[in-house]
């Protein structure tokens, strides 16, 4: 007996040294190094004292309710000028609407750097991290570990639910199957810009090219509509009404997975993620980029970095800071091979053309780079607009000395719509040229559209009180959408 009293107070005695540390303008990074078993450890010495201090009466279960309250947004108010001095106080959307961090929004070191602000050993970040993120856990609630191995004690459970939320600002309304297998996840907004409205991500089985096996690519959106205002896109018809939060990007994954889950006839699981729904992403670049560092953690969702691709429209200079600073891919939208086309059809060309995007690709992107890069070039194929073959021999001088991969998408049509899909015959001609010019040239499958869940329906501009204009077009095309 004698002998546990001395090993509690050691433990006692080091739970204190590391607040202290805590305390302190550094934190250092424990996080990196800490084995599984170590957190194991690292959770059982945390709970040890915690049991300790559950058998205390605690101040707020001696005060009465409207203390308690009063106490809850003392704490809130101390922790808000605590997280202004941290790294990541300048994203958007940290907090739900009472005030509590949104734990989704944040990578694992910044985690880690909460924990140490609140008073926590630093290796909480990784514990908390895997009942979030890994080995199929995904809770929707700290609540849902207590009582399981590793899992947390009621005490910091009660601590943390003051403080902080593992909520994801989502709530899935809406599952959708179409027929090939492509499933639509509908979700509303219950935190953030554009709370009350809806977003989406689209599940879609893939088979191996070498056989069989099947895997999943997700689909995810980054804002609520879109400000790109491209004028064959259905979710451009909407407008923006705001950005998605990191956390809210990440909800859209977890909840994926478990849908998978819930699914016994389900045999693949989420191997790529696309941000290719709605929004463009690097017009919410801090969020996005936050978004896949968290999809790209080992000890997380454990994504590869070639497993993730963010697609752009082409905003030229975040285009410059995401080339320089991300190893993930790109997909470029491009559908335009003249200026006067794409200023129509794409209206950021107007602010970003051509000569300088392209300018930016043979920089970063250039033929035989040393770090490998390739650029995906999304090119959707509309009939009597940018589909001739003068269109696709334009379209490799355009790329000349960027390693680049063409993908063709067919058109897919929406009410209202002006434009018409290429026939396949003009698609395969077009191809033609592209590949004897010695370019890799793909066409992108349909999926999904019998539920408006394929590339450039996804959205209900019905429901958005800022649509997008459409756009005249030049002379030339006027007979064309007739």
């Amino acid at each position: 007996m004698l002998e546990w009293q001395q090993q509690q107070q050691q433990q006692q005695q080091q739970r204190q040294q590391s607040k202290a540390i805590d305390s302190t303008a550094a934190c250092p990074s424990t996080v990196a190094v800490l084995s599984p078993p170590q957190v194991c450890r690292a959770a059982a010495v945390d709970d040890i004292a915690e049991q300790h201090q559950q058998q205390q009466p605690t101040a707020s279960q001696a005060v009465p309710a409207v203390e308690a309250l009063q106490q809850q947004q003392q704490q809130l108010q101390q922790q808000a000028e605590v997280l202004q001095q941290l790294s990541f106080s300048h994203r958007h959307g940290l907090h739900d609407s009472q005030g509590r961090l949104m734990l989704k929004n944040l990578t694992l070191p910044e985690l880690e750097e909460w924990c140490c602000a609140v008073g926590e050993d630093p290796r909480r970040a990784l514990q908390i991290w895997r009942w979030l993120y890994y080995d199929n856990n995904w809770v929707a609630s700290l609540q849902d570990t207590l009582g399981k191995q590793n899992g947390f004690s009621q005490r910091f459970i009660d601590k943390a639910q003051q403080l902080a939320s593992v909520d994801g600002g989502l709530l899935l309304e809406q599952v959708a199957a179409a027929k090939d297998g492509t499933t639509k996840l509908v979700f509303k907004l219950t935190e953030g810009e554009g709370a009350g409205g809806s977003v989406e991500a689209v599940l879609i089985p893939m088979t191996h090219r070498r056989g069989s096996r099947k895997h999943i690519t997700l689909c995810v959106s980054s804002q609520v509509g879109c400000a790109m205002n491209c004028q064959f896109c259905y979710t451009g018809r909407m407008g923006l009404s705001g950005n998605l939060t990191t956390a809210q990007i990440i909800e859209q994954m977890v909840v994926a997975c478990r849908v998978l889950a819930a699914d016994p006839s389900a045999d693949a699981s989420i191997t790529n993620v696309v941000f290719m729904g709605m929004g463009e992403p690097l017009h919410n670049y801090e969020a996005v980029m936050a978004a896949v560092e968290v999809m790209c953690q080992p000890l997380g969702l454990h994504m590869s970095h070639n497993k993730v691709t963010v697609s752009t429209v082409g905003l030229v200079d975040v285009l410059e800071r995401f080339a320089a600073s991300s190893n993930v891919q790109l997909a470029l939208s491009l559908h335009a091979t003249t200026d006067e086309v794409r200023d129509w059809i794409v209206p950021v060309n107007r602010r970003h053309n051509l000569a300088a995007l392209t300018a930016v690709l043979r920089q970063h992107y250039g033929t035989g780079n040393a770090a490998g890069r390739r650029v995906l070039v999304e090119y959707t194929m509309l009939a009597g607009v940018n589909d001739s073959l003068q269109d696709a021999q334009r379209l490799v001088a355009l790329l000349e000395g960027v390693d680049a991969k063409v993908n063709l998408i067919m058109f897919n049509p929406f009410q209202g719509t002006r434009f018409k899909p290429s026939t396949i015959e003009q698609v395969l001609a077009f191809r033609s040229v592209l590949i004897q010019a010695g370019r890799i040239c793909t066409i992108r499958d349909s999926r999904g559209d019998d539920e408006m869940a394929a590339c450039g329906q996804l959205g209900n501009p019905a429901l958005s009180s800022k649509a997008a204009p459409i756009l005249p077009p030049p002379l030339q095309f006027e007979h064309v959408l007739a």
